[in-house]
């Protein structure tokens, strides 16, 4: 195939992205970067009615954070524009038309009255009503009626609809990248509406025109779409254009396994299912995620490398990702998953760039400290973090001294004997000179054998009265970073409390 390689990912503006969208957006983005080809964002908003206001810049933003960009769309006008189905509807009744033309379409005039009349009909017969060979010549349609009576209807303004004239007793193989081949007989098809005489055309033929003006070799889309791969491709047929190459992907599940993952499953189980917040609902770049980790839960839901690395980077996804390896059935949605991959990509993060984030956090508290300070802080507590908002919460020691103490370590560790004890490490600390850590722990080591006290009367209580808690890491790290006038001044602070 010496065509460029050009895919699309087409959604409608009638809300947020959901976190499937996305992942449908990053394969497409991955495929294409892999084949050296384009990556075209249209926005598919025939539907005026479900248009929602600031849905295209939420999903344009949302590929942007993720570091998946378009080449071509709105904004960044390429050769094969306007990239909004709105902007393009002077398009699609010259194609409507042709098809009528040809034979392999024509008008309906039948009121949706009379529709819902043969709809109920059918239900109280236990049968389905389906608009196709086997009744539409009992229909009112121009396949029914002679020239004369549809031109009079057409200039009567009689509302009508195009109907596409699906083909009776055919086998047809439909092929499907990840599926396989798929057999559909024609029979069962119904005549799909094309045209409303709105002048609007619906998502089958708007998709089908556009994917074809704008050249796209490969459709990449939900499985949701797979019932209407025999259309499309009847469609492409009867035009006489080549069709792409179509590969539907799996269904995301919600974390229980049964069902499509929802709002509501993101609502109950306490995570985001969008990108970036929407209204109420919070999304991944709010929560704290970093988008290369999101990036990276995506890519495997659904898609599998062949090997046991589970952290990618985008360069290194591009480098691996084949539709070939993208599984059939539906992947299961894990939310303590996606926390891990965070952490990973967290751990992964230098402390410079960990320190400029916790920073914004620190100003918002009124906390003005150096950035090298930040720096060795962040470099001691991030393997116990999962998101850089949990920075304050496993330091906050480090930057203000406890103004309470944790009452079960109180009671546990708190004895008779210990303000004395406490008062002797006071003196054994204001004797260190070079107060960095492995001083701090040889000296006060020393001590504790010298008075042949036990560590458990020491060590515990010394913690519980520089950090307020049992937390942290190496309590000697700690001392050594607030410093000896900071922790003598803690030690006396909890004497006097306790």
């Amino acid at each position: 195939m010496n065509q460029k390689v050009r895919v699309r990912f087409a959604p409608s503006p009638t809300g947020p992205l959901h976190i499937g969208g996305l992942r449908t957006a990053l394969f497409n983005y991955l495929f294409a970067k892999k084949n050296d080809g384009d990556f075209v964002l249209r926005i598919e908003d025939t539907d005026q009615n479900r248009f929602v206001e600031g849905a295209e810049a939420y999903i344009i933003e949302a590929l942007n954070w993720c570091g998946i960009p378009f080449d071509e769309g709105p904004g960044k006008e390429g050769d094969f524009g306007p990239y909004r189905q709105s902007e393009r509807k002077q398009l699609y009744k010259s194609y409507a038309l042709e098809l009528i033309q040809k034979g392999k379409a024509y008008y309906a005039f039948d009121t949706a009255e009379v529709l819902d009349q043969h709809r109920k009909d059918h239900e109280a017969k236990g049968k389905t009503f389906i608009y196709n060979w086997h009744n539409r010549l009992k229909l009112t349609n121009s396949l029914s009626l002679t020239n004369e009576e549809v031109k009079a209807k057409i200039a009567a303004g009689e509302d009508y609809v195009i109907r596409f004239k699906s083909p009776e007793n055919k086998e047809l193989l439909l092929k499907d990248i990840i599926r396989g081949e798929i057999k559909i007989d024609s029979n069962i098809l119904d005549d799909k509406v094309l045209f409303k005489s709105d002048g609007m055309p619906t998502y089958h033929l708007a998709n089908i025109v556009d994917d074809h003006l704008m050249q796209i070799t490969h459709v990449i889309r939900g499985e949701e779409w797979l019932p209407s791969l025999a259309l499309h491709s009847l469609l492409y047929d009867a035009f006489g254009w080549d069709a792409p190459e179509f590969a539907h992907l799996p269904l995301i599940m919600k974390p229980v396994g049964k069902g499509k993952l929802s709002k509501r499953d993101g609502e109950k189980g306490g995570f985001p299912v969008f990108p970036l917040t929407w209204n109420q609902s919070e999304g991944y770049r709010e929560a704290g995620f970093f988008p290369e980790a999101v990036v990276n839960f995506l890519a495997l839901l659904g898609w599998n490398p062949g090997t046991e690395q589970e952290i990618f980077t985008l360069e290194e996804l591009i480098d691996s990702f084949t539709l070939e390896r993208v599984n059939k059935s539906g992947a299961r949605f894990d939310p303590e998953k996606n926390n891990w991959y965070n952490q990973q990509w967290l751990q992964i993060k230098t402390d410079e760039e960990l320190a400029e984030l916790f920073s914004t956090e620190l100003n918002a508290k009124g906390v003005s400290v150096e950035q090298s300070y930040i720096k060795q802080v962040v470099s001691s507590i991030k393997e116990r973090a999962n998101f850089v908002n949990d920075f304050w919460e496993l330091s906050d020691y480090f930057f203000q001294a406890p103004t309470s103490y944790n009452e079960k370590a109180v009671k546990k560790q708190w004895k008779e004997d210990t303000p004395e004890i406490m008062q002797q490490v006071v003196e054994v600390l204001e004797n260190i000179e070079d107060f960095e850590s492995s001083r701090i722990e040889d000296t006060v080591k020393a001590w504790i054998g010298e008075k042949e006290l036990s560590f458990g009367k020491v060590m515990p209580p010394l913690r519980l009265v520089i950090v307020g808690d049992m937390k942290g890491p190496h309590l000697f790290d700690i001392m050594a970073l607030i410093g000896k006038a900071e922790s003598i001044g803690r030690i006396k602070a909890a004497i006097d409390r306790l």
